[in-house]
Order: C-alpha cells, then sequence, then structure tokens
C-alpha cells in the first residue's frame, strides 16, 4: 500500500511568491526524492499541509531524511515553520 507524509505549518504571512517558491522549486524537490504526488493544501489564511505519497513504506522510509533536509530549507527560505508531522502506510485506498 501506498505510504504518506503529512506535514503542517504556519506562515507569518500568505504571498503568491511563497505559492510560486512551493510549486516551481519545493515540489520538484519532493518529487526528486522519490514521490509518486505532492499536494500542498492551504488550510486556513495562514496555515498549510503538505501530502506526500509514495509508491510504498520502503521508498518513503528511503526518503525521511532528504524530507529533512527539504523541511529545512523550507523554514530558512520562507516565513514558514513547520507545526507537526505524522506518516504511515494507507490501509483502505478507493
Amino acid at each position: 500500500m501506498s505510504f504518506y507524509t503529512i506535514s503542517h505549518w504556519e506562515a507569518d504571512e500568505w504571498t503568491d511568491e511563497m505559492e510560486a517558491i512551493a510549486k516551481d522549486k519545493f515540489g520538484p524537490l519532493i518529487m526528486s526524492v522519490g514521490a509518486s504526488s505532492v499536494d500542498f493544501v492551504q488550510t486556513g489564511d495562514k496555515t498549510m499541509c503538505v501530502v506526500t505519497k509514495y509508491k510504498d513504506e520502503a521508498t518513503g522510509t528511503a526518503a525521511l531524511a532528504k524530507i529533512a533536509e527539504i523541511r529545512g530549507q523550507a523554514a530558512s527560505t520562507l516565513p514558514i515553520r513547520m507545526v507537526s508531522d505524522v506518516k504511515g502506510s494507507a490501509f483502505v485506498s478507493m
């Protein structure tokens, strides 16, 4: 089954430039470490989550160290901070 990581973030501000950086820089970085897909979801005025899907747990687990580096880059590049993260395998997919 697919493996997911979900990170929750808060921003000091929300701008079109931040969205462009997520799309043009951080999305491709996440995809380059083996992700099947990545979605940046705005969940509030200044909050978002990043949902990353991997084909299986082995692929997702192998990417975790690089994902930690990417998260560090995001926090130092943008006015955002990670609040929490979770990860796990899907047990039902439809």
